[in-house]
């Protein structure tokens, strides 16, 4: 492998304080063709970037995930290592991130940072969501992953032009997670060391708003991969409301009360619940025949081949 092959990509905002030595940290590894998409910063981290020897691309848009959007149309290298700006990550462990990849064995490598993080690289806080977004995750997709929302990743060219990415915002390393289960990549995760972000950086990070997002995206993108999951959660909600309603009602009944407009909505909740119920067996039903016609028309081609 040329060391020209692998792009190094960098999306950055406002990362002047560590971008220039994360520049010279991969060279040092051997890698040359470095691309970093700046977010129009305003400390002169493009500048520090393209002094280094860097590739610099101004984003048209806002957000991390428009800036991973963007890059990905431009990067024409068969190789491709993502990675924050934000000197959280160690560029002598690309090679690690990159092997499974050059060796055939994964189209998409994720770094898990759950396993070797140092002390103070995550809050309590932190550490609590990333745990229970990787359960959720797992629960909604069958596919056990320790760290989507890993930063530090490998692409083949091929994997990169496969995914179908719309979101703007921090929930970008969720939806190429989804996508990746959803094209039926190969993906392995690849422990890697974590560390605090510079104490002269600050993070764009909101873990209960951007946490919220991520719950959501994984929700809403469930429903191409695992629809009763989808529609069971609606339905569950319904049905837990109505026994709740419910058992108001009948607790009012021995008392001698009667709340007739209240009855017909814990009815319809139900109803409605066992429905969502119904819709996500018929979902799932479809999804199965439509897989096993696209893993026939593969074969199928394959052979003609």
């Amino acid at each position: 492998m040329n060391s020209a092959d692998v792009c190094i990509l960098i999306p950055t905002l406002n990362e002047a304080a560590t971008i220039g030595q994360l520049i010279k940290d991969f060279k040092q590894e051997g890698f040359s063709n470095i691309l970093v998409i700046d977010g129009n910063s305003k400390d002169g981290t493009g500048q520090i970037a393209k002094a280094e020897g860097a590739k610099v691309v101004m984003q048209t848009g806002k957000g991390k995930g428009q800036a991973m959007i963007q890059a990905f149309g431009l990067i024409e290298s068969p190789y491709v290592i993502m990675v924050d700006g934000d000197g959280t990550y160690l560029a002598q462990e690309a090679h690690s991130i990159l092997k499974p990849v050059l060796e055939g064995h994964a189209d998409h490598v994720i770094g898990n940072r759950l396993e070797k993080y140092s002390q103070g690289a995550f809050t309590r806080l932190n550490l609590v969501g990333n745990h229970l977004i990787n359960m959720f995750f797992d629960i909604a997709y069958g596919v056990k992953l320790k760290d989507i929302l890993s930063g530090y990743r490998a692409f083949t060219l091929e994997s990169v032009k496969e995914l179908e990415l719309n979101k703007t915002g921090f929930e970008i390393e969720t939806e190429i997670s989804v996508e990746c289960i959803l094209k039926r990549q190969k993906v392995e995760e690849v422990p890697i060391t974590y560390l605090p972000r510079s104490e002269k950086g600050s993070t764009k990070l909101n873990p209960v708003k951007d946490g919220f997002r991520i719950g959501s995206t994984i929700y809403k993108l469930a429903k191409l991969h695992n629809p009763m999951f989808y529609f069971g959660i609606i339905g569950f909600i319904l049905i837990i409301t109505g026994l709740f309603t419910g058992t108001f009602i009948v607790v009012e009944w021995f008392r001698g009360t009667d709340h007739i407009p209240l009855t017909i909505l814990t009815t319809l909740l139900i109803i409605f619940g066992l429905q969502m119920f119904i819709f996500g067996t018929l979902s799932d039903f479809i999804l199965t025949l439509h897989r096993q016609t696209v893993r026939l028309i593969m074969e199928q081609n394959k052979q003609k081949k």
